[in-house]
């Protein structure tokens, strides 16, 4: 048997904090190797238990939930841990800006147990929580607030067919409607989600939907 997944829990409500750490422990493949209240513990434990993800808070003191995601997993960190968002309030902007600082999905706390479970398997393996259609609704929200950064690195970097397999990604659609829309297969839109993520340096799918409007590739 593979060695359970190590979970980080970090919630300043203790009520919250103990309820997601019993659901979690209670599964055999999962496992609760640390509890914090605020962001400062939140980066200082994981940095010394090395957890396979952190389930973090977005509104916590001493240091709120999107600077200790930075911390842990933005942009230039050498090792970055995977983290988990929770939050009280459907698309609310501080999960925007958590994704963007390296978060790797999302989680509303009234949440169902299985949900919750389900979240923290799927970042763990490796995948975005958010499915697409919930990615281009939270981003999209506000793209009106996302200046473009100035230039295209990327026209240097990915292939014409690469960048339209990007957009397509912002916009929404899963590999299969890709696969349809570019008549090609599955099997070759994973290769270009892989290509893309690898060359930009992203970890995920929500990541490739942040840069592209970061990019102005979408509109």
């Amino acid at each position: 048997m593979s060695a359970p997944v190590k979970v980080l829990v970090c919630d300043d409500q203790a009520l919250i904090r103990t309820g997601f750490a019993t659901i979690i422990d209670a599964q055999p493949d999962l496992e609760v190797v640390g509890e914090c209240g605020d962001g400062r513990a939140a980066v200082e434990l994981a940095r010394r238990l090395r957890p396979d993800i952190v389930v973090m808070d977005v509104r916590m003191p001493v240091l709120d939930g999107i600077a200790a995601t930075r911390l842990l997993a933005g942009a230039g960190v050498a090792d970055p841990v995977k983290v988990l968002v929770v939050t009280t309030f459907n698309l609310d902007e501080y999960v925007y800006e958590a994704l963007r600082a390296g978060a790797s999905g999302f989680l509303l706390k009234d949440a169902p147990p299985a949900q919750l479970l389900h979240g923290i398997r799927t970042v763990a393996g490796g995948a975005a929580l958010l499915a697409p259609e919930v990615t281009r609704q939270l981003v999209g929200r506000y793209a009106a607030r996302i200046r473009p950064t100035e230039g295209t690195p990327e026209d240097g970097v990915l292939t014409p067919r690469e960048l339209e397999v990007l957009r397509l990604i912002a916009d929404g659609l899963s590999n299969s409607e890709i696969a349809a829309s570019l008549v090609i297969s599955q099997e070759t839109v994973k290769t270009y989600v892989s290509r893309i993520l690898t060359k930009l340096g992203l970890r995920d799918r929500v990541q490739a939907v942040v840069y592209a409007y970061r990019k102005g590739l979408v509109t």
